[in-house]
């Protein structure tokens, strides 16, 4: 099948699960077309990947580059000139809308294409439901052929917050175990953790949502009882208050901040701890892959957190902001080798309920599907 997916191209989750998509399905003998704006930062070479970007010519005259109508355009173009099945996009805001915008135009050519919409999350919860843009996501949705969410609690937010008219499928976020997974990174561990320190990690955008500042002060009460270092992996506009905060604390000789990080594996197989303080999370890509590498995770209860992070036995889930149980619960982990064991084992064990040679073939039914069905 050729399919074109269209996703933001960046380090969050929706432009990662869309990249490792793509791959997957390209492994499997499908012909793949990404177009979006850069290439995925995941993306590696294929001989069935291709990719299109996507160019908005800057005019005087606009304010702000129409990116939603050159990614029309440009989809267009990909589909006829590559006589594409499908197109999948992923992230509701301006995806759905461009790719509805798209198979109008294609239509008066009289070339007809289906298209499938995944929801991430914040297209939904935070973006979607500004009065700006609600009408024009309720309705793109709508029109999509198919509809799927990486969580249930996604799936009933997005029916609770619009007028969703179809079936929406949940299918979940995955992992691929083949690269994540615990490996004997030793050496590296002994560098960053010379005295044999725990080592706790973050990894996000650092958006407010993610609340980067309660990852600072749970690691705080950590390192009060238990020698300890803390990774800070990404980037983003709460950066620069999250480092003040370590400064204001005088624990800045043990935490790193990497910045974006294309080699998460090996960080993660150094990893003691994770941590994932967000207010709200559709899912919890990153925690998936740290649990898949034997880390388990301390997270909020929020979103879709609690289908992955199983309370008392992958990890620990507390209400957002509460620092204190979080902290208390970590210390617990990391305090005994055996418990640390248990709950690294258990981690692993949970994620590979999520591995990818599970998930890929729900989407490939649900593309099956959804073609047979646009073409009777």
């Amino acid at each position: 099948m050729k399919i074109g997916i269209v996703c933001y191209p960046t380090f969050g989750g929706s432009g990662v699960l869309a990249t490792e998509l793509g791959m997957a399905l390209s492994e499997k003998g499908h012909e793949i077309h990404f177009i979006t704006y850069q290439q995925p930062v995941r993306l590696n070479f294929h001989p069935n990947i291709y990719y299109h970007e996507v160019t908005v010519p800057t005019y005087p005259l606009f304010d702000f580059p129409p990116y939603e109508t050159a990614l029309a355009s440009t989809m267009v173009n990909v589909i006829l000139n590559n006589n594409l099945d499908l197109l999948h996009v992923h992230y509701a805001i301006p995806h759905a809308s461009a790719a509805y915008f798209a198979r109008q135009i294609l239509k008066k050519q009289g070339r007809d294409i289906p298209f499938i919409t995944t929801l991430h999350g914040t297209d939904i919860t935070l973006v979607g439901k500004d009065q700006t843009y609600a009408p024009v996501v309720t309705f793109s949705i709508n029109e999509s052929n198919a509809i799927t969410a990486v969580s249930d609690n996604l799936r009933e937010e997005t029916y609770r917050s619009f007028a969703i008219e179809k079936d929406i499928q949940v299918i979940p976020n995955f992992v691929d175990s083949i690269r994540f997974r615990q490996t004997d990174k030793g050496h590296f561990k002994k560098m960053l953790a010379p005295n044999g320190e725990r080592i706790l990690a973050h990894v996000s955008n650092f958006r407010k949502v993610k609340r980067v500042e309660d990852v600072v002060r749970v690691f705080e009460r950590v390192h009060e009882v238990i020698p300890s270092k803390l990774l800070m992996i990404g980037d983003g506009p709460e950066r620069q208050s999250a480092e003040e905060l370590c400064r204001t604390l005088r624990i800045c000789n043990d935490i790193r901040f990497l910045g974006k990080q294309e080699q998460m594996d090996e960080i993660l197989s150094i990893t003691d701890l994770f941590i994932l303080p967000s207010s709200y999370e559709s899912f919890g890509l990153a925690a998936l892959e740290a649990m898949s590498c034997g880390v388990p995770v301390i997270s909020t209860n929020a979103g879709g957190l609690p289908e992955i992070n199983v309370q008392g036995k992958t990890g620990y889930l507390s209400d957002v902001g509460d620092v204190t149980d979080m902290a208390k619960h970590a210390i617990e982990i990391l305090k005994e080798d055996n418990t640390l064991e248990m709950f690294k084992r258990n981690a692993i064990e949970h994620a590979s309920n999520f591995e990818k040679e599970k998930i890929i073939p729900m989407y490939e039914n649900l593309y099956n599907q959804v073609v047979a069905n646009y073409k009777r």
